[in-house]
């Protein structure tokens, strides 16, 4: 049974009480470099006996580290790895294209969409989006969708998009996704907005006819990854703030509570 859960609560405690929802499930999760968010993850649950962690990422001697540190802890857990780049939507019909191949993997029962960057200065993706839509988004959107078929045809179908609370940062700018005048924070609430209608239009569509459940999620502010290292936070926390002050959320006057990595089997 599951138990009462906080912002105190670690992966672990998760796990245990869930390990029976994980045991057996085929489960792809994207960006899973080493000290991510996504590598905790599938570290993490690989302990619950999935049937297969499908680790998704650029860089595959990344991967590979990832995924021996898995079979190191776990050497009876089954890992793939799939070459993915979130900046080409050619490079992502690729990796579906893969995935839909693979005759040993009938089902998909768990697409984690992890990947992502936040707050990078003005780049244009190679297919002309803004980079921090075209990666945070529209690489997962397409991805999912061209596999959705074996997602469909498991048993308990999920998507789980890793949102951010920094949605609250920008909505969608449907007639100037590209920002004429660019902001980077304005950008990342953009792509996270994104993710989250993603999740509500994939549990619209799918859920009463397939059983999908789709989720999006604020993982909480955690400032012992990668994603924020390129980063000056004595300059760019204010401008943060700025944006929340201008938009008039709450954030904008309030303490940041910092969530860690590190989980030692017990809540922090």
């Amino acid at each position: 049974m599951a138990g009462f859960y906080d912002a105190t609560t670690v992966a672990s405690d998760v796990v245990k009480d869930l390990r029976h929802c994980i045991r057996g499930k085929t489960i792809i999760t994207t960006g899973v470099s080493p000290g991510s968010l996504g590598a905790t993850f599938v570290e993490t649950i690989a302990g619950a006996h999935p049937a297969m962690l499908i680790l998704a990422g650029r860089d595959t001697k990344k991967l590979q580290t990832t995924a021996d540190a898995i079979v190191a802890a776990h050497p009876q857990t089954r890992v793939r790895l799939l070459q993915f780049n979130l900046d080409s939507l050619a490079d992502v019909r690729k990796s579906a294209a893969e995935v839909t191949s693979w005759s040993d993997v009938p089902s998909i029962d768990v697409l984690v969409n992890n990947a992502g960057i936040m707050a990078t200065e003005f780049a244009i993706s190679k297919d002309g989006y803004e980079s921090q839509l075209a990666t945070n988004h529209l690489g997962h959107f397409l991805f999912t969708n061209l596999i959705i078929d074996k997602i469909l045809a498991s048993g308990s179908p999920r998507v789980v998009n890793v949102s951010s609370d920094g949605h609250r940062l920008n909505p969608i700018r449907w007639a100037d996704y590209n920002f004429e005048n660019y902001n980077k924070w304005h950008a990342y609430g953009q792509s996270k907005t994104a993710n989250m209608l993603m999740c509500i239009s994939l549990a619209k569509k799918l859920g009463s006819k397939h059983g999908l459940l789709a989720f999006s999620l604020h993982p909480g502010v955690i400032m012992t990854t990668t994603l924020g290292n390129h980063l000056d936070w004595a300059v760019d926390l204010g401008a943060l703030r700025a944006v929340d002050v201008a938009m008039g959320n709450a954030e904008g006057w309030a303490d940041f509570k910092i969530k860690s990595l590190v989980d030692d089997g017990s809540k922090m």
